[in-house]
């Protein structure tokens, strides 16, 4: 069976808190979540458990995220030497509806056309939990950034398996509508 790893992070600071997309690396993880078809389970990594998560996906048959060459990996690389993106096999939804669309979409637009099912939360609302965590040390806001990031790793995989299945997937057109647009996840 083929090890698909669905994966996102979440982080502990917010791009103007670091100059900008160039220093990604300098964001720092509060939480990373993967899903392994392998072991059929959810994982959630604190940031002491980066080089576990790194090595998770660099034995993954296939990587699927939503923007993570663009941005999950950049945050990883300061954690690890090695160049995710070169050293990984990868399909990000992101880059793949955008290269066939010529525009981005949200994985919330996505999975609520497609799914019926929305997104939990935003990064700017983790990000606020993981100043909460910081400055009172409970763990409950720790644990509703790893709650809302495992969701966002659970919408990813059923956007994926939805593209896989029929060989698209539908999104909102802003204008109230559903569009529909062809993908090939089957390989």
């Amino acid at each position: 069976m083929k090890n698909i790893v669905y994966f996102d992070l979440e982080t502990q600071r917010s791009i103007s808190d670091v100059g900008g997309f160039k220093n990604c690396a300098d964001l720092k993880v509060s939480v990373g979540v993967a899903y392994s078809t392998k072991t059929g389970r959810y994982h959630i990594f604190g940031e002491d458990g980066m080089d576990e998560l790194v090595q998770m996906l660099l034995e993954a048959d296939l990587v699927v995220g939503y923007n993570h060459i663009g941005f999950d990996y950049r945050v990883l690389q300061g954690y690890t030497i090695i160049d995710m993106e070169s050293q990984t096999v990868n399909l990000d939804m992101m880059l793949d509806v955008q290269q066939i669309m010529g525009k981005r979409l949200k994985l919330d637009s996505l999975a609520q056309a497609s799914l019926g099912m929305a997104k939990t939360a935003d990064g700017l609302e983790a990000l606020k939990w993981w100043k909460e965590y910081k400055n009172t040390g409970n763990k409950e806001h720790l644990m509703k950034i790893a709650e809302y990031c495992a969701y966002d790793v659970k919408v990813t995989r059923f956007v994926h398996e939805f593209g896989i299945e029929h060989g698209l997937i539908k999104y909102d057109d802003k204008n109230g509508g559903i569009e529909e647009v062809e993908v090939d996840w089957a390989r």
